[in-house]
């Protein structure tokens, strides 16, 4: 559950930055917009990975 705590706090943290790419076209703020969603990308696969492997271990 720690993870996906993580992802939402994540996902909030970059709000701000993608109203200023989207409303402002604020270069440097696609920037980090593009970082956080790479970085969401990763935590949503180890995420994945962590609830697959709870799921088969009670098999």
């Amino acid at each position: 559950m720690e993870k996906f705590n993580q992802l939402k706090e994540l996902v909030a943290s970059v709000e701000a930055d993608a109203e200023k790419f989207y409303n402002k076209n604020s270069g440097a703020a696609g920037t980090r917009v593009r970082k956080a969603l790479q970085q969401i990308k990763t935590l949503a696969q180890d995420i994945r990975n962590e609830v697959t492997e709870i799921k088969n271990k009670d098999k």
